[in-house]
């Protein structure tokens, strides 16, 4: 079952039992992991970077080896890792291993774009749950990616190793607009649908948006996941830090000899 090709077992299915028991493995995990290293300085979190880094390209590469074995050459939607997503690879590579802008495109990514992907795929398991079963390779490479992405933007965050500005939409989008062109390209080439940025997706929330924007669909999903993400949690890390000052205000406030 471990390796089995599409169709030999029954898919778990997305929101059944199957899908509830690894994203509560899923969830533990990213848990226990935030508990253990929540204090490590910034060396100590680019370390993590680099370690999960490496050990996330293995699993991809595994990933891309089970699929050029079972005969999915032709399909480069099943493979190869140019998606949303994916993107936590490169990002990976940029923060962990490089410096200067290139680092600060990783790290923005990590704390922004990895949260929200990697919360989208555990509630909508689409790309490995409705195809294979709960303990099959891809099934379980899935949850351990998008847990991996959940876990480094939560530690980058809450360690402070990396400060969101709003003017790091700048590394962010630049980085989703150059990965979405090479994705278009192949697409255009290939009839692929790398990024889910040119056709539809039947099953998931882009069908709904798919016939909403049209002919559009292409520009606006572009757009979107070069911005969105980003705004998303920035906005709630600003919404976080305004909350955290005001209890500090009131506890300062309820102290007496504080204020003294």
């Amino acid at each position: 079952m471990f390796f089995a090709k599409p169709g030999e077992y029954e898919a778990a299915g997305l929101y059944s039992l199957e899908h509830l028991i690894l994203l509560i493995l899923t969830i533990v995990a990213i848990i226990v992991a935030v508990k253990f290293t929540k204090n490590k300085n910034k060396e100590q979190v680019r370390k993590i970077i680099q370690i999960v880094t490496v050990f996330i390209w293995i699993l991809e590469i595994i990933k891309i080896t089970f699929n050029l074995i079972i005969g999915n050459a032709n399909k480069p939607n099943t493979y190869i890792p140019l998606y949303f997503c994916s993107i936590i690879l490169y990002a990976g590579i940029l923060s962990g291993f490089c410096r200067g802008k290139l680092k600060r495109t990783g790290d923005i990514f990590l704390a922004t774009g990895s949260l929200v992907a990697g919360i989208i795929f555990l509630i909508c398991p689409n790309t490995s749950l409705s195809t294979y079963p709960i303990w099959h390779y891809i099934s379980i490479q899935s949850f351990i990616l998008h847990g991996s992405m959940i876990y480094l933007g939560i530690l980058v965050n809450i360690t402070g190793y990396v400060e969101v500005k709003s003017k790091d939409i700048i590394y962010y989008s630049s980085l989703m607009l150059f990965v979405s062109l090479i994705a278009l390209v192949y697409n255009n080439i290939y009839d692929s649908n790398l990024m889910f940025i040119s056709k539809d997706f039947p099953g998931t929330p882009i069908h709904i948006f798919y016939n909403i924007t049209g002919n559009m669909f292409t520009f606006f999903m572009i757009i979107i996941q070069a911005t969105l993400p980003f705004y998303i949690v920035f906005l709630a890390l600003e919404v976080l830090q305004i909350i955290k000052e005001k209890i500090k205000l009131l506890y300062i406030q309820d102290v007496p000899h504080l204020n003294e």
